[in-house]
Parts: structure tokens; C-alpha cells; sequence
């Protein structure tokens, strides 16, 4: 937990406090605006780059998020280490969660993220 002291001595510094979990949780909790700034702080010190990748894909498949976005996801994952079939095996153990309908439409973007050919994506009509 956060001192007094702790946070004046980082305002010196210029830094600002880092949240521990339950100080960020309890933000979330009452809905406090100011993490629209602050958030990804605990997110980056805790998770990793290849699962935080991961993550974010699966996010942007649950939400059914535009081509550009899931594009920009998998480019970062394939840099951050994932393989073709970690995105692909996220994509198929969201479907108990999601709805085989909501996999199928993000598909052919993933499909199409990871370079396969016109020829596999088939008739999209």
C-alpha cells in the first residue's frame, strides 16, 4: 500500500505511484475515471508479452473487432514469439465462451492476418 510519503517523494521524482492489485481493483469497483489514463500499469509489470498478445486477440474475436484491429493484433503477437497455432487454438477454445458464430466471422481475418492464401479462405460471397 501507498504511503504519503511514498507518493510525494515520486511526484518529486516526476514518476507517479504504481497500483498494487487490490488499490486497482477497488478503483475498477467504483468506476473511477481516472483509469481510463491509468490503466495497463499492473497488466504490464504482470503478463508477459506473448500472453498479453494472446490475450488481446482473443478480446478483439470476442468483440468481433475490425479487420485492421485484429490485423494489428496478430502482426504484434507474431513479433511478440505466439505461433500460427497458439492464435488459432485461441480462437477455437473461444467458442464455448463466445458462440461458434462470432470464431467463424473472425476466421477469415485471422486466415488472412496469417498469409494464407485466397485459395484456403474459399468462397466469401
Amino acid at each position: 500500500m501507498w504511503t504519503w510519503g511514498n507518493i510525494l517523494q515520486l511526484v518529486r521524482e516526476g514518476g507517479r505511484p504504481a497500483l498494487d492489485g487490490p488499490e486497482l481493483l477497488r478503483r475498477f469497483c467504483i468506476g473511477d475515471r481516472a483509469l481510463a489514463d491509468d490503466s495497463g500499469e499492473l497488466w504490464a509489470r504482470c503478463v508477459d508479452d506473448r500472453t498479453r498478445e494472446l490475450i488481446r486477440v482473443g478480446a478483439l474475436i470476442a468483440m468481433s473487432a475490425p479487420h485492421v484491429s485484429l490485423q494489428t493484433a496478430i502482426d504484434d503477437a507474431l513479433s511478440a514469439g505466439v505461433a500460427d497455432d497458439e492464435i488459432i487454438a485461441v480462437m477455437d477454445g473461444l467458442v464455448s465462451i463466445v458462440g461458434l458464430p462470432r470464431a467463424v466471422a473472425a476466421a477469415p481475418r485471422i486466415a488472412f492476418a496469417l498469409g494464407y492464401s485466397e485459395d484456403f479462405l474459399g468462397d466469401q460471397e
